[in-house]
């Protein structure tokens, strides 16, 4: 006799709610505040659209999703917007926390002395800024220079340097800012007081890097 033994399968994770559930659920909350708003009852909203009250009784409690043609007979009777149905829906949204001293360190731009940490970027056409920490800790007899797409801001927060921008010199302080056109050629001239901190934000603005 052959006896078949069968491994016990993981219990199924917990059903997430589905995006149809989520949109009801929004259209039922936001249908009943539209129409307690003006102070009617359901048999007045079901006499200005025409639709029955069971209809809308299902779609107060989130048991039926309408379709888009009543949804406009809907907004019309209520005089808003189909837009005011979908208020509060979640959608995905980039969030990026960097823990202190936790930004991506930039090779082969992080060298000896030099230190480049990424603090964030997004993704496709919502990479329109790119924030940057930048710690100087040895002099360098010739830094390099950058040109780039965009406009740069630098906010200086410890040290001091002379910073070159096209050919013109500034002295940065803890405190100052710099905001300049990137295309110009730019970079640290002289570290007068190490170590030099200072925050780098380069905005490209869309379609543009």
């Amino acid at each position: 006799m052959t006896v078949s033994v069968h491994a016990a399968e993981p219990p199924l994770p917990p059903d997430r709610p589905s995006l149809e559930d989520a949109v009801e659920r929004v259209l039922a909350t936001q249908l009943r505040e539209l129409r307690t708003r003006r102070g009617w009852s359901l048999a007045r909203l079901a006499d200005e659209t025409g639709m029955s009250k069971g209809m809308l009784s299902k779609i107060e409690n989130g048991q039926t999703t309408p379709s888009l043609s009543t949804l406009v007979r809907l907004a019309t009777a209520l005089d808003a917007p189909i837009t005011a149905f979908f208020r509060g829906l979640e959608e995905e949204t980039d969030v990026l926390l960097v823990k202190a001293g936790r930004g991506l360190e930039l090779s082969p731009r992080s060298a000896a002395g030099h230190r480049y940490q990424l603090l964030g970027a997004t993704r496709g056409p919502n990479h329109i800024m790119e924030p940057m920490l930048v710690t100087l800790m040895e002099r360098t007899e010739v830094f390099p220079l950058y040109q780039h797409a965009g406009t740069e801001f630098l906010f200086m927060i410890s040290g001091e340097m002379q910073y070159g921008v096209g050919g013109s010199t500034y002295l940065l302080e803890p405190g100052d800012s710099l905001q300049f056109d990137g295309e110009a050629p730019h970079g640290p001239r002289t570290l007068i007081t190490m170590p030099v901190q200072f925050l780098s934000v380069k905005a490209y603005g869309h379609g543009t890097r």
